[in-house]
């Protein structure tokens, strides 16, 4: 493994003194909530989190820095809730805000599900949430406290762009720009991308998800109450595992699932893991990684495949990488037909802006055998979904 750039050595040094708050999880936990402030009733959630708080710590591989980004995940998800709750208090109308025909993108990580939601979000009439958003959502206030919310942002994304300057070339995040759910959603997988929780994802296989979806409506109630109403355009490849409590919170949803061959998406993701979890953790365990992620996408696409049995056919638009993949121009107009929008001359014309790779980045290599894996792994993992991509890519 390569050495840490110095901005994330320096920073391991600076935090180290912190890092022993690590033996005591509960105590660093109390201290958050206390920070973040509780919803009365809300205790389900707040332990939750206590006890994700509490398996994040036990990763002996953890550094200063991924202790200190585990407790930033923590309280950031305490704090907004604890808003998210005062607010529907204060304000009774945002229970009322209609959420209607949501447009969910989903489907593997690396199949052009971030290129699919920007086009999307190209139309006047859509409504994507940008990451600022994500991270602070709240109603529309005075123009300080939006700067305040964006330059966090900001500095969330510069910190990774500074301690992982691979990161923006496999998957770059913009402050102001449309991302996904998971930064919203409570519980998903993403914590395993920074650290080993294997009693957190045991947890996950048996958690009932649809208290998550519930909060997840809040939250775009939340961004839509005193705005304009549009069509929400949502995105996020850990949506695939959970559709049928997607469902049951979004049941007039249109489903966007994009398609890509399993052996590139696989090795895709595991390098942007990678990428992102050196930060967090010394030293990495490559083959180790590869093995989790093989079993935990393949998990995902089965539960996935088994709730889209259920789905309309008139509610879900399956999109081949080549869509947009290799021919946005060619994609973007059949991709708004599909979903019962409009592509207007005002679209086209943004589309080079959204499909064009970040200025000054770099092609992005991987290789599945880094990752101790094989394309014969990956087509017995995927044998269900391969079958489904065939009818799929079929011309």
């Amino acid at each position: 493994m390569s050495s840490p750039p110095l901005a994330l050595t320096l920073a391991n040094l600076l935090l180290r003194p912190g890092h022993g708050s690590r033996r005591t999880p509960d105590r660093a936990f109390g201290r958050l909530l206390a920070g973040a402030g509780q919803a009365e009733g809300d205790e389900r959630f707040v332990d939750d989190f206590r006890l994700l708080l509490r398996h994040w710590s036990r990763d002996e591989s953890l550094t200063p820095v991924g202790w200190w980004s585990a407790r930033g995940h923590v309280r950031r998800h305490l704090a907004n809730r604890a808003r998210i709750r005062r607010l529907v208090d204060e304000h009774p109308g945002i229970a009322r805000e209609p959420i209607e025909r949501p447009v969910f993108v989903v489907g593997l990580p690396r199949t052009a599900t971030t290129l699919t939601h920007g086009v999307l979000s190209l139309s006047e009439q859509h409504r994507c949430p940008l990451l600022w958003e994500l991270l602070t959502p709240d109603l529309e206030g005075p123009p300080k406290r939006r700067r305040k919310a964006v330059a966090a942002a900001r500095t969330l994304v510069g910190g990774i762009d500074l301690f992982a300057p691979r990161y923006r070339d496999i998957h770059p995040l913009v402050a102001e720009g449309p991302e996904e759910c998971t930064f919203a959603l409570p519980h998903t997988v993403m914590p395993l991308s920074q650290a080993a929780v294997p009693a957190y994802r045991a947890a996950l296989e048996e958690r009932d998800f649809v208290p998550d979806y519930r909060y997840l409506k809040e939250v775009y109630q939340v961004l839509q109450y005193g705005r304009p109403r549009r069509r929400w355009v949502l995105k996020s490849p850990l949506h695939t595992g959970n559709l049928d409590a997607l469902l049951t919170v979004f049941p007039d949803a249109t489903l966007v699932w994009t398609h890509r061959d399993p052996t590139a998406v696989v090795a895709s993701f595991c390098s942007l893991i990678e990428h992102g979890m050196a930060i967090t953790r010394r030293p990495l365990d490559l083959h180790g990684l590869g093995a989790t992620w093989l079993d935990l996408l393949s998990r995902s696409v089965r539960r996935g495949l088994a709730a889209r049995a259920a789905v309309p056919s008139e509610a879900l638009v399956d999109v081949p990488y080549s869509w947009l993949g290799c021919d946005p121009a060619a994609g973007a107009p059949k991709l708004y037909a599909a979903v019962g929008a409009r592509w207007t001359e005002a679209d086209a014309a943004r589309l080079t802006a959204v499909a064009a790779r970040p200025k000054g980045s770099r092609p992005h290599s991987y290789d599945l055998a880094r990752y101790g894996l094989t394309r014969a792994d990956v087509d017995a993992a995927f044998a269900g979904y391969n079958a489904l991509r065939a009818e799929v890519d079929r011309p």
